[in-house]
């Protein structure tokens, strides 16, 4: 058995199945453990998605960004922009259970030393913190409360992390840490709109996983969300979106002995 871990599909099918041959992944005795963003911007969303629900336990996801806005426009709480490519999903017949089943991934997966998450977490947070925050909104999610949830994810405040932190201020600060941090401040606050290379991080920032105070160091980060730092490994870290719909790389890593698969156009 064969756990392999790959980065942001966005919509691009035809270089899933690829890769997963390069790989030579077999769905009845290897695992998947993916990133997150499985939808928006390449053009086979609806087939990702019917794909990889069809998996089964074969396939671990955490939810991104890219789903959330699935589940926002599907919802009718967001305008679709212009660039998305979610027509097909929202108009197939089968996207009520689809968009379920997208809605009950959660947040963050955490197995033995490894934690699988779309972004990242905050530097305040341990691992078990963590998961306990991610179980709190990911039960929101899927409850009576979902609509409410996905209409106040909305904003880029609060930027940063408090105990005391209640309400839809609390959930937006644990999803966007989850989905969409990049850059944080030398003292923990999310620099949201900051979306370049680590080499052009705006002033007073670091990205996220370099801050020295990060409580996560117990476990390696497992995640993607971040096309411009590309396919990135240090201790504690496996960075894996290397941007394959903006041209570059669909990335997998092996799990068990650090082998690095990727398919390009």
């Amino acid at each position: 058995m064969a756990t392999y871990a790959i980065g942001d599909i966005q919509g691009c099918y035809d270089a899933l199945r690829r890769l997963l041959d390069r790989c030579a992944f077999d769905p009845a005795v290897d695992r998947l453990w993916l990133v997150g963003d499985l939808v928006n911007r390449g053009p086979a969303s609806l087939q990702v998605l019917r794909f990889v629900r069809g998996l089964g336990e074969a396939a671990t996801v955490v939810i991104g960004n890219h789903d959330l806005y699935l589940l926002m426009v599907a919802a009718g709480l967001k305008r679709r922009a212009d660039d998305d490519t979610l027509v097909q999903v929202l108009e197939a017949p089968d996207r009520d259970e689809l968009l379920a089943w997208l809605a009950t991934r959660p947040l963050l997966h955490v197995e033995g030393r490894h934690v699988l998450v779309h972004a990242g977490l905050l530097p305040q947070w341990t691992v078990a913190q963590a998961r306990a925050l991610a179980e709190e909104v990911s039960a929101l999610l899927v409850g009576k409360a979902a609509k409410k949830l996905l209409l106040h994810l909305l904003g880029d405040q609060p930027d940063h992390w408090e105990n005391g932190l209640k309400g839809w201020e609390r959930a937006r600060v644990i999803v966007n840490a989850f989905t969409r941090m990049r850059f944080c401040t030398l003292d923990g606050c999310m620099a949201m709109r900051a979306k370049g290379p680590p080499a052009k991080a705006p002033e007073g920032t670091l990205p996220w996983f370099a801050l020295p105070q990060r409580l996560s160091r117990t476990h390696t980060i497992v995640c993607g969300h971040w096309s411009a730092l590309g396919f990135y490994r240090e201790e504690g870290l496996i960075a894996l979106d290397s941007g394959y719909v903006w041209g570059g790389k669909l990335t997998a890593l092996r799990i068990e002995d650090d082998k690095v698969f990727q398919v390009q156009d």
